[in-house]
């Protein structure tokens, strides 16, 4: 008989907090910038996103999913791309310093 204690469980408990969101009934181009938007513009866009992101229920759950996935553009549990590779450096750095 196989051993089904090391599968992984059921897709819906995995991703089921997503559901949670508070950027599901949110308008997504505010969570990703537009090809060539920098400065002001894409520091506004940003913080908007931030906020939104401030207040959800599942802000570690996402944060952390896209940490572990390196999820390259967006922001995702607050953070933006430059802060989510500032994490994982920091990270390695830590492991490195272990």
């Amino acid at each position: 008989m196989a051993e089904i204690s090391r599968l992984p469980g059921p897709v819906m408990d995995l991703w089921e907090w997503q559901f949670d969101g508070a950027c599901r009934d949110a308008d997504q181009d505010l969570f990703f910038h537009p090809e060539g938007e920098r400065g002001s513009a894409r520091r506004r866009r940003a913080e908007a996103a931030k906020a939104i992101c401030a207040s959800c229920p599942v802000l570690n759950e996402c944060r952390e999913q896209s940490l572990a996935v390196r999820e390259p553009y967006g922001v995702w549990g607050g953070l933006s791309e430059d802060e989510r590779a500032a994490v994982l450096a920091e990270r390695a750095g830590r492991r490195v310093m272990a």
